[in-house]
């Protein structure tokens, strides 16, 4: 059951958090390589737009927006937003020239991690937990060595639960940093 539970929900994880960081310096790289740094210094702009337009989702759950289906609305959520941390991460590159940029950073990179918690790891993980429990009561396990055999499991399922403790907030914070960068860009560059 162990490596059922890696294997299909935390081991996903690592993979899409690792292709974000992968593809981040792949995208670095090539801009510098083939010497088009310009590009990334405007790829904010989509990015951000892309994960503005992401949160068309929280509207439709939230039911400001009752059109099209929540799951579809879910999927994009989750790729735009990507999409939109990969392009921002790649405009972050690895300059080292303000604080602020970095900070919103930080704070976006937070964000896709928990968004990624909520997504990968706390629907499937309370799945499996649930599943093993009944496996375990099938198999004629008494009540007390049922929660014995799934007890780290539920451990990390009810940490894993507080995700949107962490996940809205630190988006909240990441909002504010990267409105002030972008404040910031339009008063320096003289479009205020």
């Amino acid at each position: 059951m162990k490596s059922s539970l890696w294997r299909g929900h935390v081991l996903p994880f690592f993979v899409l958090l690792g292709l974000l960081g992968v593809a981040t310096l792949a995208g670095d790289y090539l801009l510098h390589k083939f010497n088009l740094v310009w590009v990334g210094r405007y790829m904010g702009i989509p990015g951000t737009l892309l994960i503005i337009a992401s949160f068309w989702y929280s509207l439709r759950k939230r039911k400001y927006v009752t059109s099209g289906d929540a799951r579809t609305w879910l999927k994009a959520h989750e790729f735009m937003a990507w999409l939109g941390s990969l392009m921002v991460l790649i405009h972050a590159g690895v300059h080292f020239n303000s604080i602020l940029p970095w900070l919103a950073t930080i704070a976006m990179g937070v964000n896709v991690i928990s968004g990624l918690v909520g997504k990968y790891l706390l629907k499937d993980a309370r799945e499996h937990v649930q599943g093993s429990r009944e496996n375990f009561q099938l198999r004629g396990l008494s009540q007390t060595d049922v929660e014995q055999a799934v007890f780290w499991d539920a451990v990390a399922l009810d940490a894993m639960a507080k995700w949107r403790k962490v996940h809205i907030p630190i988006f909240i914070v990441f909002a504010v940093l990267a409105l002030g960068h972008i404040f910031s860009i339009f008063l320096f560059w003289g479009w205020i």
